[in-house]
């Protein structure tokens, strides 16, 4: 397993949105950007599943998938295996936390899942010489 520093962490936690990459069992790719998203610890991401269509179906044929996040010139790819929970206390958890940022917002949210990923790679996505090395 590869971990987060405390610097990927806060930007994680600081951008909006980041990008789920996905593939289907045959390998066609899928992308979508997730902004209900928390870090579990150093090496798990938690992403809630509000409205994933073929992102759930491809993470249940083929639960490898990529996070990407970046602000300005830094940036992160996070490399993982994902599992989904839909019940028990970290899905509950999950549902109560999209039911209040949903009732903030002013737009009724639901959670059907929460989506687990352990980080196994993680790479540097900003631009220059570095772009693509493996940090972790």
């Amino acid at each position: 397993m590869a971990q987060m520093t405390e610097r990927m962490q806060q930007l994680f936690i600081k951008v909006p949105a980041a990008v789920l990459c996905t593939a289907t069992a045959d390998g066609a790719p899928n992308a979508v950007p997730v902004g209900a998203k928390r870090i579990i610890d150093a090496e798990t991401i938690l992403i809630s599943d509000q409205f994933m269509n073929k992102t759930l179906a491809n993470m249940k044929s083929n639960p490898r998938v990529a996070v990407t996040f970046w602000e300005g010139h830094e940036g992160y790819q996070i490399k993982g295996t994902v599992t989904i929970e839909t019940s028990g206390p970290r899905f509950e958890e999950t549902s109560r936390w999209i039911e209040e940022m949903g009732a903030k917002a002013g737009f009724p949210l639901k959670s059907k899942g929460a989506v687990i990923l352990k980080i196994e790679e993680i790479f540097g996505v900003a631009p220059g010489p570095g772009a693509g090395k493996k940090l972790a």
